[in-house]
C-alpha cells in the first residue's frame, strides 16, 4: 500500500466524506457517502474505505 493510499484510508476513519471527495471528487460517491454519514457513521465508513481501496 503506498503512502498516497494509506493517508487516504486515516483520513476515510476519521472523516469519510473528505476521504471520498478527495479520491473521487465532487460526484454520486460523495453524495452517496455523505447520506450514509448523515443516517449512520459505519455505513459512510465502510462506503469511503471501499472506495479509497478499489482501484
Amino acid at each position: 500500500m503506498d503512502t498516497n493510499k494509506l493517508l487516504l484510508v486515516i483520513i476515510a476513519i476519521l472523516l469519510p466524506p473528505v476521504a471520498v471527495f478527495l479520491k473521487a471528487g465532487a460526484g454520486k460517491d460523495l453524495l452517496i457517502n455523505i447520506v450514509l454519514c448523515l443516517f449512520f457513521w459505519f455505513p459512510g465508513l465502510l462506503h469511503a474505505l471501499w472506495v479509497v481501496t478499489k482501484d
